[in-house]
Order: structure tokens, then sequence, then C-alpha cells
């Protein structure tokens, strides 16, 4: 791996060829809500425990993920995409590194109680850092699971200062049960915690800003209570209540082999369910990127081979792999679901 101040530089021969897709290594975070479902479900082996996040395809400074394969093997994406910004697609040329960041998230406990600004509050108050908007598909969660989203009624800045000063915040947030398959829409400024016994992909933008509003009275591991920002949460917060979040309809397009079902899109993406299924056809799933941006797959469940002309990739649960701009022609054959990002 180079360092951030690495003076490496594609091969000026290359040119804009070579666009094959490539696996990703991800960012590991030990935050103490976090449990061991990606080590042993996700084959995660990070030296870190708990392990909380794994970012699977970023360039942001605080966790970039690393490519794995391919001619850009051992090279931080960030540094990549730095060097050879066709791959981003011509909407993202301009721009320094993605406009997302994806994770995996495995609570083990209740996540904070927090918000996040928009990018206007976040461009004025956080040295011109984005804002963050997210959206979270759960993966796995327990017979209780629950979420928190927004405020059951509408409140004022002097109810909830008080209610975390004395305890009582929690009669007042929105508690949504949750199940495997569900998709939440979390927009900036939405009070919002995820539950204990959730495991779910989150699609963000490419910011780390929280503003932790509510921690249980937890301590970290020096024994010293996590700090809140409370001040700046009412800042930002929406104080209204919030309709209880409906789940999309369900529409799957089905093709011979393959399934897709559109999940979310806002300004800085949009995702869908891709389902693969040619373990007994003749007919691979196939599909190739425009010139305007590049994708990501997240494979959720099962296993497969990718194949482009020139070459293969294997991948598994968990796998993560960015396929650049213009790619050419892309084949699938196995049994496996993704989560396909595009900007």
């Amino acid at each position: 791996m180079t360092s951030k101040n690495s003076s490496w530089t594609p091969d000026p021969a290359a040119g804009h060829q070579g666009n094959e897709p490539f696996l990703l290594s991800p960012a590991g975070k030990d935050y103490l809500w976090g449990g061991n479902r990606l080590k042993e479900q996700f084959s995660k082996n990070m030296d870190l425990n708990p392990l909380a996040e794994t970012w699977e395809c970023s360039t942001h400074p605080d966790g970039p993920s690393t490519v794995i394969s391919g001619k850009y093997q051992g090279q931080r994406l960030d540094e990549v995409l730095r060097a050879c910004p066709w791959l981003k697609g011509t909407r993202h040329q301009n721009t320094d590194g993605l406009p997302v960041l994806i994770k995996l998230i495995d609570a083990r406990q209740d996540l904070s109680v927090q918000v996040h600004p928009d990018d206007e509050y976040a461009r004025e108050h956080e040295n011109g850092s984005l804002g963050k908007l997210e959206m979270w598909y759960v993966l796995a969660a327990s017979r209780d699971a629950k979420l928190v989203y927004g405020f059951y009624h509408d409140m004022d800045r002097e109810t909830v200062r008080a209610g975390i000063e004395n305890g009582t915040i929690e009669k007042y947030l929105q508690k949504i049960p949750v199940k495997k398959d569900d998709m939440f829409f979390v927009p900036a400024g939405r009070v919002h915690a995820i539950g204990a016994g959730v495991l779910l992909a989150e699609v963000q933008e490419s910011s780390n800003l929280t503003y932790r509003l509510y921690d249980y009275g937890r301590m970290d591991k020096d024994g010293k209570p996590r700090p809140l920002h409370v001040q700046k949460a009412l800042e930002v917060a929406e104080l209204k209540g919030s309709s209880s979040p409906r789940q999309p309809m369900r529409v799957l397009k089905f093709q011979r082999g393959q399934a897709s079902e559109f999940l979310c899109r806002c300004k800085y993406f949009q995702a869908e369910r891709l389902l693969i299924n040619t373990e007994q056809c003749r007919e691979m799933a196939c599909f190739q990127t425009g010139s305007a941006s590049f994708q990501v797959l997240l494979c959720t469940e099962g296993c497969g081979v990718l194949f482009w002309q020139g070459g293969m990739l294997n991948f598994y649960q968990g796998d993560c792999i960015f396929v650049p701009a213009a790619s050419a022609e892309i084949r699938i054959h196995g049994k496996a679901q993704f989560l396909k990002v595009e900007c």
C-alpha cells in the first residue's frame, strides 16, 4: 500500500483502457456498540474487536478502502481515482474523491441517538465538509429489533434539551420495528439511531459528520462519558413529528437469470437490489456502465464469478466490487444478491 503522499502515477500508455472491475478491501471501525457478525458472516478478517463498521467503498480520509485485485492492486482507492479520474465517469471527473461512502454496520448494542447536518450547514460550520444523508438496507434483524426515526410528535429545543439532561428523551423518540430487506431513507436533520440486533448496509454522502444527541450514559473504553454535541444537534435537527416511514412498493423486474428492484434515488446516488441466479441457465446476467458514472456492487448474499473480455473475478458474500465508468460488458454467473449503487 502506498502512503497518502505517494507519487504513484498510472501507466501513461494505458490511457483510458483497462476499465475492468476490481475488488475493494474496507477500512474497519471498532466502535463500542459493534459485534462480530461482519467477521463471522461476511469474512471481514480484521484485527478489531468489536468490528462495528466496514467502510467498503470509501475515499474519505477517515477510512479509505484499498484495491485488492487487478492492475491497481495494493493502491488506496482515493489515490487510484486521483490519478485516473476517468474511472469515476464524466459526471465526477472534476470532483475530489467519490460522492458516496458505502458501509456494512453491525449493531450489537443500540447506536447513539444522533443527527447529521445538511450540506449548507456543514460548509459553513465544518470547514467546507459535505453534510450527510443516508439510506439503510437491512440485511438481518433480531425479532425485537427497532430503529429510532424522528419524534412521535412536534418537539421544541427546550423540551429536547431537558429530556437529554434528565434521561427522559427516549419516550419522545419514534421507534420502528424492522426486519430483513427493509429500506429506510434518512435525510439530513432527521434524528435517528440504529437499534441493537440490526445488521445493515448503508449508502451515504461521503461525510463523517455526526452530532451525538443522546448516548444512554455510556462510557468509552477509557471509562469516560462519550461526548455529546447537543447544541449543534439542536441547530440542525428536524423537531417536528415524523410520520412512520413506509416501505416502498417492492417491484421486481425480471430477466432470464436476474431480477432487479429499485430502492432509492436522491441527489447523490441511486440504489437497487440485484438478484442473480444463473446456476441453471446457459445465459449469464450481463450489464455495463455508461460513461457518466461508476457503479458499485456490494454482494450481500451468495457467490459467483464476474467475466469480461480478458478477465474474470470470483466474488463472495461481503465482497465489494468497483465497476469503472465505460467498463467492458460484464457477465455474471452464480447465485447472489447485490446492493448496486450508481451516482
